[in-house]
């Protein structure tokens, strides 16, 4: 009986381990993609767009595409809305300043861009493995489900910035001054080759 055990155990090990090596592999590249967001999103552009033509190949799976719009504006929501909401939780935390006198701090996502890009690409890939399989291909008629799209996109964006006006804050770092380091005078450096 110890032996049939013992052999399971030696055989399930391997497998553990090459799968832990894997994930940290992955973990390990995810990481080092961190600090490239241009090249992150080109990546992410490249999937969908390959997601896009195989729906537009195959003629189907647009609940699949459905749900997955639904999901990615809910990933939307998330990114623009701030992580203490003043309506919801007014907490001791930081706070949006609601008044041009009030101390500055500084806009913090509840969904951050590196979560929201993972989540985003994540879910194009699932949508995209899921068109291989007949049984997620439910006939509807997409149009309606364009347009109720749309209807929640528009009502739930009109929603959001309405928040965005009456808390007075911008999600995007839009116009933000960058230090720039000090700057060596020219005339200095070139009146001691003389």
């Amino acid at each position: 009986m110890e032996g049939i055990g013992a052999e399971g155990a030696s055989v399930a090990s391997p497998v553990a381990q090459w799968g832990n090596d894997v994930w940290r592999m992955y973990q390990y590249y995810l990481d080092k993609s961190t600090p490239h967001t241009v090249y992150r999103w080109i990546g992410t552009f490249v999937v969908m767009a390959i997601y896009c033509l195989r729906v537009y190949y195959v003629q189907g799976f647009y609940i699949i595409a459905y749900g997955l719009g639904i999901y990615i504006l809910n990933l939307l929501i998330g990114f623009l809305s701030p992580l203490v909401d003043p309506e919801i939780d007014p907490s001791d935390g930081p706070l949006l300043p609601t008044k041009g006198s009030d101390e500055f701090k500084p806009f913090i996502r509840r969904l951050p861009e590196f979560k929201f890009w993972y989540s985003f690409t994540k879910a194009f890939v699932i949508a995209f493995v899921m068109t291989f399989f007949s049984m997620f291909d439910v006939p509807v008629f997409w149009p309606i489900l364009l347009c109720y799209w749309i209807v929640l996109f528009v009502l739930t964006m009109r929603r959001q910035i309405a928040h965005m006006i009456k808390y007075k804050y911008i999600p995007f770092n839009v116009g933000k001054q960058k230090y720039g380091g000090k700057k060596s005078s020219a005339s200095s450096s070139g009146s001691r080759g003389d």
